[in-house]
């Protein structure tokens, strides 16, 4: 009888995989049901916020208000 390729390892990486997902919508705002912050433009653009990209964030919002969502909603 053939064995499995799979091991008992390959079952943690799946798991692990599963954890790295994208943040789910529900996290994430489209400016419709209120103000858009720094975080949620950098989370919304698939990126973890980190203090340099929630700084770009802020000031892309401060030059293009809510607009600047737009560019990555359609």
């Amino acid at each position: 009888m053939p064995q499995s390729s799979e091991s008992p390892e390959s079952g943690a990486s799946d798991e692990r995989r599963h954890t790295e997902l994208p943040t789910p919508d529900r996290q994430l705002h489209t400016g419709a049901e209120g103000p858009v912050d720094p975080e949620d433009l950098v989370r919304l653009s698939g990126r973890e916020p980190t203090p340099e990209l929630v700084e770009e964030a802020r000031q892309l919002l401060a030059e293009e208000g809510p607009a600047a969502i737009e560019r990555y909603l359609p």
